[in-house]
């Protein structure tokens, strides 16, 4: 076998050496192929397990943490909640529809694969700017696709975010969550045990698509990955609907061992992870797997991406059932083999075998690396940032407009309204709120969930930004009524191997680490994206996060919009002067620089405590986290759902006006409460040491401000909304 060979699968000298050694031999062109999708870093994390580690991923509540196709929670009364994000960003650069619908489509089979029903989708979505042909056409065939697989398939897609910059000019990020429900004793894990059990192949039939897209997926983007289309899968949800009944009828009937999706690296993934995690061996015959096209050889059967297919592992006595079952469907089912006990998985076609590997080897025995990490260079000229040189703001009205008009803050609605968000009718907040809420059928209890990263904070401390990542996403289901248990996430990072990007990668995830133990929200799962890249140029980099909180009585939940006239407008937080890393800085000054706010995780988790309980409590009527833009931000969304102004008095208290109106510092919550309620509201407050300032009431047509006795905004609602509503539609014109 030629050096070529194997270099051009992505594999490297060394690792070529490794799997000789556990071989005993050179591989054949079968076999390499099926080393190089399962040791590529998509499949592998051989750069980043050692760091992954790190995370805290035990709790009381943790019924599955990472190692299977997606986290479990317990929610109590025989329910848990089964979730998990991942990353669809290669191929959506390339194939921008496709890209995001098979996205979908394999964060949905990751759930029902684990016995749970989906019943919510969410996404996090990146790209370069607007004013990009390109780029516009990027984001209008994602939103699409996301929009078509979804809507077809009958999930809601229910929350979700939308940021735009340059570092994503040629490298958009599309995440997709997918999160569902299960008894708890209905759980099943990819595993193929039983000794001779039928090993099922089921759903569409094998193709050419996607032929070494976990490949694809693990090096650089450039102008040559245009011929790299092949690689991106093509969906079809209304099979997937029906992929998705049938295995939960089978599931709900006890009729599965084992059962794992084909995603990424296909059927060599399927087959090799369910044999190493049951500690097993597997035989197929490739002449009995389906295919679509004529002539497809043993190599291109085991690494193809093709979408809607699963690998289930059945007793004998079920198999003539669960074939009965999946032809009832509609559904095409094939037994391509058999478990064994030696720990290898064996290929035949055509009566040889054609494929002869330890199962466990191409599962978990990829070399696990430590690449050279330095703290970036660029740091030193970004830190600097001298607010006494900063003009302050002279027009607040202005500067509110322009913000309020900003991609990165403006109105989401031009892509919310394109996906299906009421259908099975279990939606109780929609899209646009701090967080998604569902209620659970047959319970009084509802999940918050969000999506969350500010990617700006990580590219200047990627510490820091790790863990505003996980203390806003708590936040947002804070404020929306829930109690948050755990996290997914989708670390999305340039090349690992520059040691400038695994320094932002160890930081970011050292930050989430922390966040997470502070608040007791162990990670369950989840993705690692490197090599987002063009030609070199790394994103920035951007760990995302997913949260899921519980509500123990949905009707309970909070909207951030307010509510009547007549309420008292409280911040709960601290504002200091910090304006590094936040929208104003950028939108207003075209400046990226400075540190990003602080964040102390107790106070962060003691403000979540009490947002909480005052809405148990029902002392709220509307809550909202201050993110990008600030307090006069939040007040103008607060405002704009129901119409309803307000009148704000401040006071400057040695703050900059920038600072005070625009700036983005943490732990910050504002809320609406009837004047009965305020004093029990404080007093709350004052018990928890948690900051609480009265700065004035709801009412009236106009977003009004003085700060210090001085009026430095007064604009109609109408105007505000006007200028936030219409920026993105505006754009995509």
């Amino acid at each position: 076998m030629r050096p070529e060979d194997w270099r051009n699968m992505g594999l490297k000298d060394d690792e070529f050496k490794m799997i000789v050694e556990i071989l005993g031999r050179e591989p054949n062109y079968v076999e390499l192929g099926m080393y190089s999708v399962m040791w590529s870093e998509h499949c592998s994390y051989k750069n980043s397990k050692d760091t992954l580690r790190t995370f805290p991923t035990e709790g009381e509540r943790v019924l599955q943490g990472p190692g299977e196709n997606a986290g479990i929670v317990d929610i109590g009364d025989g329910l848990a909640v089964c979730f998990k994000i991942e990353s669809h960003n290669h191929p959506s650069a390339i194939e921008p529809y496709q890209g995001a619908a098979t996205g979908v489509g394999g964060i949905i089979r990751d759930i029902f694969t684990m016995g749970a029903r989906p019943i919510a989708s969410l996404n996090s979505l990146r790209f370069g700017t607007l004013d990009d042909a390109h780029v516009r056409y990027i984001l209008d065939g994602v939103v699409a696709g996301i929009a078509g697989y979804g809507n077809c398939i009958g999930i809601p897609t229910v929350a979700g975010e939308v940021y735009f910059d340059p570092s994503y000019q040629g490298n958009p990020l599309v995440n997709a969550m997918c999160v569902g429900l299960l008894e708890t004793d209905k759980i099943k894990l990819g595993k193929a045990t039983g000794i001779g059990n039928p090993v099922i192949l089921v759903g569409a039939r094998t193709g050419r698509d996607g032929m070494h897209g976990v490949t694809f997926a693990s090096e650089e983007l450039s102008e040559a990955s245009e011929e790299k289309r092949p690689a991106v899968q093509v969906g079809d949800p209304f099979m997937e609907k029906l992929l998705l009944e049938a295995c939960l009828e089978l599931i709900n009937n006890d009729d599965v061992v084992g059962i794992q999706d084909l995603g990424g690296a296909g059927l060599t993934c399927a087959t090799s992870e369910m044999a190493s995690r049951g500690n097993s061996g597997l035989e197929i015959v490739l002449d009995r797997v389906p295919c679509r096209e004529e002539g497809m050889t043993p190599y291109e059967i085991m690494i193809s991406e093709s979408q809607e297919r699963m690998l289930m592992v059945v007793t004998p006595e079920k198999e003539e059932k669960v074939h009965a079952t999946f032809k009832r469907w509609g559904l095409t089912s094939t037994t391509i083999g058999f478990v064994t006990s030696d720990g290898i998985l064996r290929v035949h076609q055509g009566g040889k075998v054609v494929a002869e590997v330890p199962a466990h080897s191409l599962a978990e025995d990829a070399p696990v690396y430590c690449p050279a990490y330095q703290e970036p260079a660029y740091l030193q000229t970004t830190a600097k940032l001298d607010l006494q040189t900063l003009p302050d703001v002279e027009d607040a009205n202005q500067v509110l407009l322009q913000l309020l008009a900003a991609p990165n803050i403006a109105s989401k609605e031009w892509v919310w309204q394109q996906y299906d968000y009421m259908v099975r009718t279990s939606t109780v907040v929609l899209p646009g709120a701090d967080a998604a809420v569902l209620r659970i059928r047959g319970t009084n209890k509802g999940l918050a969930m969000s999506t969350d990263c500010n990617a700006r904070y990580a590219y200047l401390d990627p510490y820091v930004g790790g863990k505003i990542a996980v203390a806003e996403a708590a936040r947002n289901v804070v404020c929306s009524g829930g109690e948050p248990l755990a996290i997914t996430n989708c670390l999305n990072f340039g090349n690992p191997e520059e040691p400038e990007i695994f320094w932002q990668f160890r930081q970011a995830v050292a930050g989430m680490g922390e966040a997470c133990r502070a608040l007791n929200t162990p990670v369950t799962g989840g993705n690692v994206s490197f090599y987002n890249e063009t030609n070199g140029e790394a994103i920035y980099p951007t760990p995302v996060v997913g949260m899921v909180g519980l509500l123990d009585d949905v009707k309970q939940h909070c909207t951030p919009a307010f509510k009547a006239a007549g309420d008292v407008v409280v911040l709960l937080g601290d504002t200091y002067n910090e304006l590094g890393g936040s929208e104003y800085l950028a939108a207003i000054h075209q400046r990226v620089q400075g540190q990003p706010p602080a964040l102390d995780m107790k106070k962060e988790k003691t403000l979540q405590k009490v947002v909480l309980a005052a809405i148990k409590q029902g002392l709220v009527n509307s809550a909202h986290d201050l993110s990008e833009g600030g307090l006069a931000v939040a007040l103008a969304e607060c405002g704009f759902a129901n119409g309803i102004g307000a009148t704000i008095a401040l006071t400057a208290n040695g703050l900059r006006l920038d600072s005070l109106l625009f700036g983005e510092s943490q732990s910050r919550v504002l809320i609406s409460v009837s004047p009965e309620n305020l004093s029990t509201l404080l007093e709350l407050a004052a018990q928890n040491g948690v900051s609480a300032a009265e700065l004035g009431q709801t009412g009236g047509t106009n977003m009004e401000v003085a700060v210090d006795g001085l009026t430095q905004l007064k604009l109609p609602l109408r105007q505000l909304k006007k200028a936030w509503q219409e920026a993105i539609p505006c754009a995509m014109k």
